[in-house]
């Protein structure tokens, strides 16, 4: 049980480093804005009194103190939930050998938490449909989540 905490723990992380590591290029040489963690936030702290639908969309909701911190932070367990996924579906021993196949799996399923659990909870539509550019938002998810992907495998080929 130690293992699979301690792995998910480092997997979730690396996965998640990763991934924030690739926003950070997109800004860089797209321009692209980095994702508003402190709606992310706002949302999970907003769960805590009842409410987990923004109708008018996150940024028309009142800000909490403390959002942006909560965001970072569910932002990485988030992603190390996510790798406990995958070490439960394919055991602790993945990260001895693991695979890249697993992985992408774990990686494409978890587009459809932020399609229509997140997204449709922050007021954006099911699958970013009321966002101001839906389809680039979708293309960004994915590709977010392949590379998450390559961070678990990465992760458990250095740590395993």
């Amino acid at each position: 049980m130690l293992d699979f905490i301690v792995y998910s723990v480092w997997l979730g992380a690396g996965a998640t480093a990763l991934l924030d590591l690739w926003a950070l290029l997109l800004k860089t040489l797209f321009k692209l804005p980095t994702p508003p963690w402190h709606f992310v936030g706002r949302w999970f702290a907003g769960m805590a009194g009842g409410r987990f639908v923004h109708q008018q969309g996150i940024s028309q909701s009142k800000p909490v103190e403390g959002e942006l911190a909560v965001g970072w932070a569910m932002h990485y367990f988030t992603g190390m939930v996510f790798a406990g996924a995958l070490l439960l579906i394919w055991g602790v021993d993945w990260v001895h050998a693991p695979h890249f196949t697993p992985a992408l799996i774990v990686g494409l399923l978890t587009v459809g938490l932020g399609w229509f659990v997140l997204q449709p909870g922050m007021g954006v539509g099911i699958a970013c449909s009321g966002a101001p550019k839906p389809n680039q938002a979708r293309l960004l998810n994915v590709v977010g989540h392949i590379v998450f992907a390559i961070g678990l495998y990465g992760t458990a080929l250095l740590v395993g």
